[in-house]
C-alpha cells in the first residue's frame, strides 16, 4: 500500500520538474502530472535497460526518471504543434 502511495508522490515530483523544465502549455492538473511522471519513470526503466545500466529487477531512479518524463513531455509538444494550423 505504502509502495504506491511512494510511486505516486515521486511521480508527482517527478512531473513537475518535467513541466518547469519544458515550457509550454502542458496538459491536465496534479492528476496528469503525476501520471506523466510514473509513466516517465516507466520509459526511463525501459531506456536503461535497454543500455544496459539497470537489471532485470532493477527500477529507475529519479534522473532516469526524470528523463523519461521530460521524454514523454517533448513527444507531446511534437504532436501538438503539428495538429496545430494558423
Amino acid at each position: 500500500m505504502f509502495h504506491l502511495l511512494w510511486t505516486a508522490i515521486i511521480g508527482l515530483i517527478v512531473g513537475a520538474i518535467a513541466k518547469l523544465i519544458i515550457p509550454g502549455k502542458d496538459p491536465g492538473g496534479i492528476f496528469v502530472t503525476m501520471l506523466i511522471g510514473i509513466a516517465g519513470a516507466f520509459r526511463g526503466t525501459f531506456i536503461g535497460r535497454a543500455i544496459g545500466h539497470y537489471g532485470p529487477n532493477e527500477s529507475a531512479g529519479f534522473l532516469m526518471s526524470l528523463v523519461g518524463a521530460l521524454i514523454l513531455l517533448g513527444i507531446y509538444h511534437l504532436i501538438r504543434r503539428g495538429r496545430t494550423t494558423t
